[in-house]
């Protein structure tokens, strides 16, 4: 099912008269069914999510954009309608809080984000978003009062780097805040623009022992879901990140009159490490990848040889010490080709994720919701980062995977069934009721 055939779909579940449980319904406590969300308001409201951002070439909610200010004012609205308050604390993530029954116990916390990549989808977060929302909601319509509070947050700029949820546990510099994102204004400035305050940012810091756990449904990105005809992903861990901006300096000069011995071709060299990169990469068994995803060349004329070119590589495993190795490994096969072109390499990190284990008491609990619901799961590793590795360093950490339709993500025809979205929140939302009672 493609995206138009998603908003009929969706517009006609919406259509359809709302099942409310009784005013009268019994205590949680007494339930033996698991509870079920609104899935076909939830899917109607990601329908009309998909005209925010939309351009012909794809989605373009990217961070700190008209398209992404936008965004958050859909988002708002939707927790003003399920009752939650929104606050926007001083990194610009926003908040909305179900309050429990019990003051003394901490958060449960629950959210994902509603920034896109350039020219993506509409699913890579606002699922999740949405989701923990529709889940809040849910808890409140059926009258259901947990002893712990539920937090829902949905985080600021998680596909530049996953800064709302750093800035959240304390891991922005100020060198962070004056890098520049995708829409061309600085960390610093889009921050001030969504709501929040770089002088107060310490006011946003979670503490280890702040949060119960948190738990976010996400799509999945991949193909192992739908090619092993799964409905649930249970996350056993998220990949470490490092992005590298890598700058090969040669010396520009004239394309006829420069034999070809004589030249220092920064593209030639640039392509050379490509090259190298995936070999390097797919020499070692195991799961790491690294993708050159981006090249910028100067003076990018027909006629005049590349005298620099500026690379990205974007380099993932689960294992610390490969990233360490493959990190090592690239600079030294730069110094390699450098050395045999006529170029330097100068190598930038301007990202970094630590990997992130997911806890096994969580892990649990989401296997435990999805068994109740009847739907089929398996264990598996993330391969995208999460703002759930970032809020791992401080408390128990979960994620719920739904399938994406072809493995296809961070593109236009990203796409997850209606069903399957349904199936998620389900998932989240007796998750969350399992780690209230324990």
């Amino acid at each position: 099912m493609k995206r138009r055939a998603f908003l009929r779909h969706s517009a006609a579940l919406a259509a359809l008269p709302l099942l409310r449980a009784p005013l009268s319904a019994a205590p949680l406590a007494t339930a033996r069914a698991p509870l079920r969300v609104n899935g076909a308001r939830l899917n109607g409201w990601l329908a009309r999510f998909d005209a925010v951002g939309r351009t012909p070439t794809g989605i373009n909610r990217t961070a700190y954009s008209e398209a992404d200010l936008a965004g958050r004012a859909f988002t708002l609205d939707l927790f003003r309608e399920a009752g939650l308050a929104p606050r926007i604390d001083a990194a610009g993530n926003i908040y909305g809080r179900l309050e429990g029954s019990d003051r003394t116990r901490k958060p449960i916390l629950i959210g994902s984000h509603v920034d896109s990549v350039t020219d993506g989808g509409n699913f890579d977060g606002p699922v999740g978003s949405f989701a923990a929302i529709e889940v809040a909601r849910t808890l409140r319509e059926q009258r259901v009062r947990l002893r712990h509070p539920v937090d829902v947050v949905v985080w600021s700029n998680e596909e530049g780097g996953t800064i709302g949820s750093k800035c959240a546990i304390g891991e922005i510099t100020p060198a962070d805040l004056d890098k520049v994102a995708r829409s061309g204004k600085t960390i610093r400035e889009g921050i001030a623009l969504v709501g929040g305050d770089v002088a107060r940012l310490s006011e946003a810091v979670l503490r280890k022992g702040d949060v119960a756990c948190y738990m976010e449904l996400h799509i999945e990105q991949g193909g192992l879901l739908e090619k092993a005809g799964l409905r649930i992903g249970v996350v056993q861990g998220i990949v470490g990140l490092r992005w590298f901006e890598v700058t090969v300096t040669g010396f520009a000069n004239h394309a006829g009159a420069t034999p070809m011995d004589q030249r220092q071709d920064a593209m030639l060299a640039a392509a050379k490490f490509a090259v190298a990169v995936n070999e390097a990469v797919t020499s070692v068994p195991g799961r790491q990848v690294a993708t050159v995803g981006r090249m910028n060349v100067t003076p990018n004329t027909t006629n005049v040889i590349p005298g620099q070119v500026m690379l990205t590589v974007d380099l993932r495993d689960l294992d610390p010490a490969k990233i360490a190795h493959f990190t090592e490994r690239f600079e030294r096969l730069g110094r390699e080709i450098g050395a045999a072109t006529g170029t330097t390499f100068a190598f930038k990190r301007t990202v970094e994720s630590e990997p992130a284990s997911a806890d096994p008491q969580v892990m649990g609990w989401i296997e435990a919701s999805a068994a109740s619901l009847g739907l089929t799961r398996q264990r598996m590793p993330s391969g995208a980062g999460h703002d759930a590795q970032e809020l791992a360093r401080i408390a128990p950490m979960g994620m719920i995977f739904v399938p994406s339709v072809g493995g296809i993500s961070h593109s236009p025809r990203e796409f997850t069934k209606p069903e399957d979205v349904a199936h998620g929140a389900d998932v989240l939302l007796n998750a969350v009721i399992a780690a209230d009672r324990r």
